[in-house]
């Protein structure tokens, strides 16, 4: 078993503190000396292969869960909020930050909240939109991103609602397909809610009235839209109990971000139980991700499908870690999620070298891409256009959606058949963002990266107007 220096010491610990074992006790059963335990504990020592697999046989755990690179998402937030040129007098090592992350991620979340403050501060100030005192009275995490950071910071897996709807998917024997019929019979019977369709010209996707017990759903809604918004009342009646439980229990500072999340958390449900996990993950296997004919079997639509796809990291049973991402036609990121190394960027523009800028260009096409961010790591990348809305004069936003993996688990993946993942050659030079880019080459580069100096050259012109220099 092939591993590289794994520091898991609070990992190992909070495992021995679940199974109330002293060190003395926990290291006897997995075969090893208290004080290499303590060492451990305290990451002054890696994990062996051996200890891994001990662990693994004794306490009945996925190696691959404490060996994961979950703290990617904490660790690329932090390196992205220490490259702003405020510590431009401390650059950090790598293994520094990884310690931070994996022995005190609470101090970690704390520094990135204080960055973002900052910047959107000092943002503000620059601009000149608002007065000094507006400024400074709006620098707090809104709640929108206290709410994303929520979802980032759990990957994306919500285990007591994915159970939740998981069961009642089952009892109500949902099949796939054409699933709005069984569950506009359950709402009736169980809650006493009768689902109608809306006037022409009703300018909602769907509205609830308690009073009459009335689910109204726009006639012009595709199929799958109808579905998930029936399944989101029941969401909100027959699971409302736990899930805002859930969301008490995250702690959030204002009641914008409660019910924010609220109504996150409640679409969760919506799409776990219309795509069920099991059901879902076998399914993906077996048609080895194809992504249309997962839209068909599950009568969803394909970004429900491309969302539910970034959520299945149930511990034990987890599936492909991908990345996800929604983008608008300006390049802003209105959803993202990566349980891959690749760690979508909290500031700033999307990548222009990525493919999923091309999807406005090729509507109706899945778009491939073999990329290989500054680091080494390949990937596999998916993007293709979604339009929400329909009708001549009416709005219909478009979005492109991107989904992908790290090249080793191309395979999986019927897009990769033809695709030459051998050669080097055929994988596009990407980033996160021009910021954070340490590419000192690329000729799509918007602004320079930051920490590094510039050298304008005044007897020479190439496609950037200056150079980068450590």
């Amino acid at each position: 078993m092939a591993i590289g220096k794994l520091f898991i010491g609070r990992k190992v610990r909070e495992l021995r503190e679940a199974n109330k074992a002293t060190q003395a006790q926990f290291a006897q059963r997995i075969g090893i000396s208290s004080s290499y335990l303590n060492q451990i504990e305290n990451n002054q020592r890696p994990v062996s292969a051996a200890v891994l697999l001990a662990l693994a046989e004794k306490f009945a755990i996925d190696i691959a869960e404490l060996s994961s690179g979950e703290g990617d998402r904490l660790l690329s937030a932090l390196s992205e909020a220490l490259a702003d040129p405020l510590f431009e007098n401390y650059s950090p090592s790598l293994q520094e930050l990884k310690l931070i992350t994996q022995n005190a991620p609470g101090i970690a979340h704390a520094l990135i909240t204080c960055h973002q403050a900052y910047r959107r501060n000092s943002e503000q100030l620059a601009s000149f939109d608002h007065s000094i005192t507006g400024s400074l009275a709006t620098t707090e995490t809104t709640p929108y991103e206290e709410v994303r950071d929520f979802f980032h910071f759990v990957d994306n897996y919500i285990h007591d609602v994915d159970l939740s709807a998981e069961r009642l998917s089952g009892e109500l024997g949902l099949a796939g397909g054409d699933s709005q019929l069984v569950l506009t019979q359950f709402l009736e019977k169980r809650y006493r809610v009768r689902v109608v369709t809306a006037s022409p010209d009703a300018d909602y996707i769907r509205r609830f009235d308690p009073t009459t017990r009335i689910l109204s759903l726009n006639a012009y809604a595709p199929a799958p839209t109808r579905a998930f918004q029936i399944a989101l009342l029941i969401a909100q009646l027959h699971a409302g109990d736990l899930i805002d439980a859930i969301v008490a229990n995250a702690g959030f500072r204002t009641d914008e971000a409660f019910e924010i999340c609220r109504m996150g958390v409640q679409n969760y449900y919506a799409g776990a139980l219309l795509m069920p996990y099991q059901s879902f993950l076998r399914t993906a296997r077996e048609l080895r991700h194809d992504l249309e004919l997962l839209t068909a079997r599950f009568g969803t639509s394909l970004e429900q499908v491309c969302h539910r796809l970034s959520t299945l990291q149930r511990p034990g049973m987890k599936g492909v870690p991908i990345f996800f991402a929604r983008i608008d036609r300006a390049g802003n990121i209105t959803k993202r999620h990566s349980a891959a190394k690749l760690q979508f960027a909290r500031f700033g523009a999307a990548c222009p070298l990525w493919n999923v800028h091309q999807a406005f260009e090729m509507p109706g096409r899945i778009i491939r891409q073999l990329a290989e961010t500054p680091d080494g790591v390949r990937y596999l990348c998916l993007a293709t256009q979604v339009t929400l809305g329909g009708g001549f004069r009416n709005a219909q936003p478009r979005y492109a959606i991107s989904l992908g993996c790290e090249i080793s688990y191309a395979g999986e993946f019927i897009y990769a058949d033809d695709l030459d993942l051998d050669n080097r050659k055929a994988f596009d030079p990407i980033g996160i963002s021009c910021r954070i880019c340490e590419r000192t080459t690329c000729v799509q580069r918007a602004v320079p990266p930051l920490k590094r100096k510039l050298v304008v050259q005044h007897d020479i012109r190439r496609t950037v107007p200056y150079r980068i220099v450590d």
